[in-house]
């Protein structure tokens, strides 16, 4: 079986960027929950509602499964692990918190202790967690009390899981019936993996078919992510690239700008990345504040967010329902609430109809007023066109 690390390549792009409280953990290891009369650590008079357990457990192999059906394990070094903890407070992510991987963000859930197990006398012995040096260990308050008696009381999550986006570097692979790291592949070994390489190109119909293979690669982006890639480059070129970014992120800004192919994976590392930070953008002043917006335009910006998320539905590998999609209010606030659907299937905001209740948008629709829509502009056109 293939064994993957999941490592921080890029410092403006790899992170976890949420935690789920989920029935099944991938780690394997349960959390443990307190209330009042179950805690012994302290003293208290009032329900606690606190859930403690590993986030992330070093070197320990996970199971997962590729698109094709195949499995395969991952795993985290103790140095990434480590890192991955610190980045996750420094951006202030103690708040995002999902269900079962949910789409929606939930309230109510914050981590409020955070530490990597260090010796023997570590705090995280104190409640019973027998866990490896290096495992990141979290506290959670839940003062949403629904969520605690209907979720955590019921049982129906048991542990933490990670929403990351993280490089995978191929450590180990099985070859016949040996299994070793790649580096040390004899020449012999390596004849034999590039036969089964060969074995498997021979059974695509494009080979038998006599047309050429290679990689899957894109370059159909458009001017408007080249160019805001070059913006990128140039202020960076006259004012440094500081503290943001790192050498893949740079090198991807430089592919973008020069019109270069990209990869189905890279395409799906950019959308990630793009969809998830769009809303963080809406403060920032520009390059000078911080890296957002630097590193933003540097993989595409608004632009690369659309033609990703487009060639993903495209190749198939984006499948959204419309309840599934972002929606927004006119004024382009993200919708969070409760919706229903008037009667001619269109999406509004509250759980029933009300005179308060609102239409609401995908992004692109906001972006692109169509000839129906009140836009000034277009209301004029229509106009001045219907005078005639």
């Amino acid at each position: 079986m293939k064994l993957y690390e999941l490592k921080v390549e890029d410092e403006g792009i790899d992170e976890v960027f949420a935690i789920s409280l989920v029935e099944s953990p991938a780690i394997e290891s349960d959390f443990l929950f307190f209330n009042k009369e179950e805690i012994r650590f302290a003293r208290i008079d009032n329900e606690q509602r606190m859930l403690i357990g590993p986030i992330l457990i070093p070197d320990k192999k996970i199971l997962r499964i590729d698109g094709e059906g195949n499995p395969y394990h991952v795993f985290f070094s103790k140095d990434t692990v480590k890192k991955l903890a610190q980045n996750y407070l420094m951006k202030k992510y103690t708040d995002k918190a999902t269900i079962e991987h949910g789409d929606k963000k939930i309230k109510g859930v914050n981590l409020v202790e955070s530490w990597i197990k260090d010796g023997k006398l570590d705090k995280s012995n104190n409640y019973g967690l027998a866990l490896p040096e290096g495992t990141w260990v979290g506290m959670f308050k839940i003062s949403d009390e629904t969520l605690w008696n209907d979720y955590v009381k019921t049982g129906k999550v048991k542990g933490f899981s990670v929403e990351a986006l993280l490089e995978q570097k191929l450590v180990k692979a099985s070859i016949i019936d040996l299994e070793k790291d790649i580096e040390d592949l004899t020449e012999g070994e390596a004849n034999i993996l590039l036969g089964q390489i060969k074995a498997i190109i021979k059974k695509d119909s494009r080979f038998k078919s006599k047309k050429r293979l290679e990689f899957e690669s894109y370059s159909d982006y458009g001017e408007g992510v080249r160019n805001n890639a070059k913006r990128a480059l140039e202020w960076a070129e006259k004012n440094g690239w500081g503290s943001c970014g790192t050498p893949v992120g740079k090198q991807r800004a430089n592919q973008l700008a020069k019109g270069e192919p990209i990869s189905v994976e890279t395409i799906k590392r950019m959308y990630s990345f793009l969809s998830r930070h769009e809303r963080d953008l809406e403060s920032s002043k520009g390059y000078g504040d911080g890296c957002g917006k630097l590193m933003y335009d540097a993989w595409g910006g608004k632009s690369g967010l659309s033609w990703s998320r487009n060639k993903l539905r495209q190749l198939g590998l984006l499948t959204e329902t419309k309840e599934g999609v972002p929606h927004y209010t006119k004024d382009g606030k993200l919708w969070e609430g409760p919706t229903h659907k008037t009667a001619d299937g269109r999406l509004m905001t509250g759980a029933t109809h009300t005179s308060d209740s609102e239409y609401l948008y995908h992004k692109e629709e906001l972006n692109q007023p169509t000839i129906t829509s009140t836009y000034p502009g277009e209301v004029a056109k229509k106009k001045k066109k219907d005078d005639k």
